[in-house]
């Protein structure tokens, strides 16, 4: 990978634009697999980050100094607005809400439509409060002026969830939407680590060997729907559930699930840097998630061939619309959640949508994105300098 500030020659160079890059994660992951992409087609391209952390030291820095998350973003942005965008034979895919990038990754979904959802789950003066931040009032601006800047030619989503949301919120125009979803690991996740993990993650929290077992994966319990889950876990009564993931309410939490009496069947692990053994230790996958434009806990546990039951609110139900793979329901729809979650006591309903899962993620691999980047850069880098 070529880093060089300077460019020259037909072919565009490229700057690819994410704040905070990490070796870990899914939008780092599409990141790397896009760096793989443009570097085949013999194009310049420079990762544009507030520090690079990987080890060959490729990359360029744009950190300012800043106090607070609005000053963090608004500093980062007139960084890269500064020292990048306009640049002679330069494309500007980014990461990160910034007006006037030539290319965007909606992997975080569209800011308007999150706080329209978490409105629900919210008393009158909160909405006050969030609609009075100075930190949300900033996003809303700036996405707006970025769906509407002339300078935007494309929009990568991550589902078909937030094409619509883009298109309804912003009236962005059809040919500058496309849909390319992450993809999964299907060697990592399989369904044989439930032949390796099983047994030993169950004994160690003291779950019986045949109870049926729901698995929670997430930080921020509240936008990911966990309270729904504990109200639902009061009718699945022979059932547990693991939560995996940080939150800094998590006592909060414990706690509701002790006045509902369900606290003996919830077990709280914690972050986990490797999930895969509590992937391989559960029956279902449960994510009833307030908003979330793509999670890879949905194409994670599809691949480990587990049903996946998640909301309407949330990307994946790109795949779940028919009734395959899994279960959909409104995220605060604990009625229907319970529902589902007795459905799911059914080890042959179980097998049937976790194969079904299994197919699919095979069908979602890195592979099959890169091959869909390639596709998509040809058309625009390749096809079309006026970018």
């Amino acid at each position: 990978m070529n880093t060089s500030a300077s460019c020259g020659g037909k072919t565009p160079c490229v700057a690819l634009v994410r704040q905070r890059y990490t070796p870990f994660g899914g939008a780092e992951r599409f990141v790397d697999r896009a760096v793989e992409t443009l570097a085949r087609q013999g194009m310049t391209v420079t990762v544009v980050a507030r520090h690079w952390h990987n080890d060959n030291g490729e990359g360029a820095g744009c950190d300012p100094f800043h106090l607070g998350r609005l000053w963090r973003d608004y500093g980062f942005a007139r960084c890269v607005q500064r020292q990048w965008l306009g640049r002679p034979g330069w494309v500007v895919q980014s990461h990160e809400r910034i007006p006037g990038c030539n290319l965007y990754r909606a992997g975080d979904g569209v800011h308007a439509q999150w706080l329209y959802h978490r409105a629900r789950v919210q008393n009158p003066l909160q909405r006050t409060a969030i609609m009075l931040n100075p930190y949300h009032r900033y996003l809303l601006a700036v996405e707006r002026r970025m769906f509407g800047h002339p300078d935007l030619r494309a929009v990568i989503c991550n589902s078909w969830m937030v094409h619509g949301e883009i298109k309804s919120w912003f009236n962005v125009a059809e040919d500058k939407l496309h849909v390319i979803h992450s993809g999964v690991d299907t060697d990592i996740f399989h369904p044989q680590l439930g032949e390796k993990y099983r047994r030993e993650i169950r004994r160690e929290w003291g779950i019986p060997p045949q109870a049926t077992v729901f698995l929670f994966v997430g930080s921020g319990y509240e936008r990911k729907g966990l309270s729904t889950l504990i109200r639902a876990m009061t009718t699945a009564k022979e059932a547990w559930l693991m939560v995996v993931g940080r939150d800094a309410r998590e006592k909060a939490f414990k706690g509701m699930a002790q006045r509902l009496q369900v606290s003996d069947r919830i077990c709280f692990a914690g972050g986990r840097e490797d999930v895969r053994p509590f992937y391989g230790a559960a029956d279902a996958v449960v994510l009833p998630t307030l908003y979330d434009p793509f999670p890879n806990v949905a194409l994670e546990a599809m691949a480990c061939g587990l049903p996946l039951v998640t909301s309407h609110q949330c990307g994946a139900s790109d795949f779940l619309k028919d009734g395959q793979a899994g279960l959909l329901c409104d995220a605060l729809d604990a009625v229907a959640l319970s529902a589902h979650l007795c459905d799911l006591m059914d080890a042959k309903q179980r097998r049937l949508l976790g194969q079904q899962g299994r197919l699919l993620a095979e069908t979602l691999t890195w592979e099959r994105m890169g091959a869909q980047l390639d596709a998509l850069y040809r058309k625009f880098f390749l096809g079309n300098n006026s970018l």
